[in-house]
């Protein structure tokens, strides 16, 4: 796409801009080469040129296609003490020097692709052009997912040069696979503008990902503060941005389907989330796992210096033998069917009853010192990631199996503890694996963004189960349609496994203490430098299909940010019991009115509530309010005085608003 105030000399490729330019010390190569221009060419770093050769070659004349990534300027003084002597020591004298020298603009290039392929041959002499659209299509060789009969461009921004910009695609198969896949994003804290780029690239994929590749959703993971909270709502964005979402076909919108989820804060009342205000707490649903969910990943959470080859061995018969199965045993009092921490306690302590009874110390191979020390262990899991994982058993969870098309799933654990979060991001990254495995998801593609990898997986300490975990998907998840989106401050501290298998590698604005470091020897100063300088919305970009990195400009997200969001809807109060309670039923029943479950609750306990609201979420009865006021009456204490006979007793009695949540 041209620019009309660009001069026609430059629009136009009949006119060179420089020549290429071999000596015996500095010869051209097939994969670089050397030119020179004038002082006022439209060249700079990153730039994009087409050399044309002299000499045709099988009656074709062949092209080079490269970028610059160095650049020089200098004259014919042999001393800086040569231009002193020329101006009388006198720098006021400007261009009044006996001698006006004669500035010399030499620029390096890597080689981005030759016409035709082969012979490969060192760069020949000839005219040196500035690169328009088509050209830059070929030299990124674009041209092959462009065509319409089989397109797989994603658009992710626009290359500017010389007055001129090009919209830039990605391949979609090497974006999501099956080709390659994952994209690993770099930049220091808050002006590499990561997490925008991920929202941008999101929207471009969700616009443009072709229908014939399949379906495709993304899981974001909010670690910290309310960076994801406001996806589905508008943000500000000026005329340059919306340009250019019309230029690359993307919709300058929102994303319209998107659905959060938070764990409860310890008390069970509030969800933990920045999403609290009383315009959008409905929209987020609550996250919780019962024994059954977290037993699975109890490694995660669980110490492997504590935890040691017995225990793991107890831990394992517990989970293959005893949750969810009906468990009897000789001198046991009853049949054990444990659902919960609750019911897992009791059978420990069925367990325990029974060794000393017989006097033992081993039950079924395990003595009674490591049953003791599981048990211990067990019981705390509920305690370490409480308003996570309950002790009733309670599950809400993701809708494994029910994913949608273009649908954004946001997990905010941004204010919950470190181990809740490992284990958060542990169950939900290997469920969608399982359900992709057997094709049962709901959506063939699934992108994983995951902020802050360096914490993750870093480059070294221990072989924790998520850093393994972040290691498979990277390695293997692309042929299942788990695609890895990354950001990290700095790229060296993360695993180099899970940066080098990311196909796509994006760098914002870089640390110069980052760029120093090995991973970037690869790299001419000229780049490192540019790249230490970057504004807000540029990107340095290199994918399978780019022989060498290319600048890139992307618009503002139209999304809100966090720092909007929290501003315009502030965080809400810790609701009453009572509306927390009517707001969690009414995701079942829309019709629950928050008067009628004060008048319900008024009589009892708050534990005795939330564990009767955790069993009616629980089983999903078709009657909700007949459900709650039965698992009421259950928990109701022997003794207990009818609520109709007796003034209410305000020990669960909590004040509300007639309009809290909608109620």
């Amino acid at each position: 796409m041209t620019d009309e105030s660009v001069p026609a000399s430059v629009q136009s490729s009949a006119r060179p801009l420089g020549r290429v330019v071999a000596t015996e010390r500095k010869p051209n190569t097939p994969h670089e080469f050397h030119f020179w221009t004038a002082v006022d060419a439209p060249i700079g770093i990153g730039t994009i040129v087409r050399v044309d050769g002299l000499v045709p070659v099988d009656a074709q004349i062949p092209r080079v296609y490269g970028v610059v990534m160095e650049g020089f300027s200098y004259s014919d003084l042999q001393s800086p003490l040569h231009d002193v002597l020329g101006y009388d020591g006198d720098p006021t004298r400007g261009r009044r020097a006996a001698t006006e020298r004669t500035e010399i603009r030499l620029y390096t290039a890597q080689v981005l692709r030759h016409i035709p392929d082969e012979p490969l041959q060192p760069v020949p002499l000839g005219d040196v052009y500035l690169a328009l659209d088509d050209d830059v299509a070929i030299a990124l060789r674009m041209d092959g997912y462009l065509k319409a009969e089989s397109r797989t461009a994603i658009p992710i921004g626009m290359y500017r040069a010389g007055g001129m910009r090009s919209p830039i695609f990605l391949d979609a198969d090497f974006l999501v696979g099956p080709e390659a896949a994952h994209v690993n994003i770099s930049g220091v804290s808050g002006l590499a503008t990561k997490t925008s780029a991920i929202e941008w690239m999101l929207q471009s994929i969700f616009a443009h990902f072709p229908a014939q590749r399949g379906t495709v959703a993304a899981l974001c993971f909010n670690v910290k503060g309310p960076d994801l909270c406001f996806l589905d709502q508008p943000g500000k964005i000026d005329d340059a941005d919306r340009e250019m979402y019309d230029l690359l076909g993307v919709p300058a919108q929102p994303f319209q389907q998107v659905r959060y989820f938070a764990p409860y804060t310890a008390r069970g009342i509030a969800l933990n989330t920045l999403r609290s205000n009383a315009a959008l707490a409905d929209s987020v649903t609550p996250l919780t796992w019962g024994l059954g969910e977290v037993l699975q990943f109890a490694e995660v959470l669980l110490n492997k210096d504590d935890v040691d080859a017995k225990a793991d061995a107890l831990i394992d018969f517990i989970r293959e033998r005893v949750v969810g199965k009906d468990f009897e045993e000789p001198g046991f009092k009853t049949v054990h069917r444990v659902q919960s921490f609750a019911d897992l306690d009791a059978w420990f302590r069925e367990v325990l009853r029974k060794l000393e009874d017989s006097n033992g110390d081993t039950w079924r191979t395990h003595h009674a010192a490591t049953i003791r020390k599981v048990r211990n262990r067990l019981s705390n899991l509920s305690t370490r990631c409480a308003g996570l994982v309950t002790d009733d058993g309670a599950v809400s969870d993701l809708p494994f199996g029910e994913f949608q098309d273009r649908t954004v799933y946001v997990v905010d654990v941004a204010n919950v503890e470190e181990d809740a979060q490992d284990l958060v991001f542990a169950r939900a990254v290997s469920k969608l694996r399982e359900h992709l495995e057997r094709r049962d998801l709901g959506v063939d593609h699934v992108i994983v963004f995951v902020d802050e990898l360096n914490k993750y997986a870093p480059n070294d300490g221990p072989d924790t189960y998520v850093k393994k975990m972040l290691l498979d998907i990277s390695e293997r998840g692309r042929y299942l349609g788990l695609v890895l989106f990354g950001a990290q401050q700095f790229r060296s501290q993360v695993h180099r496994r899970v940066v080098g298998n990311a196909a796509t590698a994006i760098f914002g604005r870089m640390d110069s203490d980052e760029l120093a470091t090995p991973g970037y020897q690869v790299l001419s100063p000229a780049v490192k430098a540019r790249l230490a300088t970057l504004d807000k919305g540029q990107l340095m970009v290199r994918h399978p299909h780019f022989a060498q990195p290319v600048f890139v400009r992307f618009p503002r997200p139209c999304v809100m940010s966090g720092r909007e969001g929290v501003e315009r809807f502030p965080q809400a109060p810790e609701p009453s019991l009572a509306a927390a309670v009517a707001r969690d039923l009414r995701r079942l029943e829309r019709g629950i009115d928050l008067g009628w479950v004060a008048q319900q609750i008024q009589l009892y306990d708050e534990p005795e509530v939330l564990a009767a609201r955790n069993a009616v979420l629980r089983r999903r009865p078709d009657d909700v309010k007949a459900s709650f006021t039965r698992e009421l009456q259950r928990r109701a204490r022997p003794g207990a005085i009818d609520a109709e006979s007796v003034a209410p007793k305000p020990r669960a009695l909590r004040t509300f608003a007639p309009d809290e949540y909608g109620g």
